[in-house]
């Protein structure tokens, strides 16, 4: 009989840990691009976040999934509209009052998007519920 193995310490990628954090790696001090993080590391800086953490989060730059999040667009509709950097909570606030042209469309199109998915779950469950009719 073998004595239980002792559980290893899961680690991370920085990349991996800022992308869990929401946050811009290139933003963050030296010690956490250089460093691994563990599981524990993340769960810490979730609970009790450090100031450069709060800043990052208040004010950025954000990575470009918060950017479009924020813009009200897609990944994909930022690359259209020429954004391919990591940009300030300034820079978002800039861009929305800019509304310019691509962002406008981008955000019609992310709008339609969600539209036709709604449309799609609907019809989806309409299916199921005609399929469970069916059977009975």
């Amino acid at each position: 009989m073998t004595s239980p193995k002792p559980k290893k310490t899961q680690t991370m990628k920085p990349a991996t840990a800022a992308k869990k954090l929401g946050i811009y790696l290139g933003a963050t001090p030296a010690e956490f691009q250089e460093g691994v993080v563990s599981r524990e590391d993340l769960n810490a800086l979730q609970a009790e976040p450090p100031a450069w953490l709060v800043e990052l989060r208040l004010n950025g730059p954000y990575p470009r999934p918060v950017v479009a999040a924020k813009l009200g667009v897609s990944i994909s509709g930022l690359a259209r509209g020429g954004i391919t950097e990591a940009l300030t909570k300034d820079q978002i606030e800039a861009l929305k009052s800019d509304n310019p042209m691509w962002l406008q469309h981008e955000r019609a199109n992310q709008v339609d998007v969600r539209k036709e998915a709604l449309r799609i779950k609907e019809l989806h469950r309409k299916q199921e519920e005609a399929a469970l009719r069916a059977q009975a």
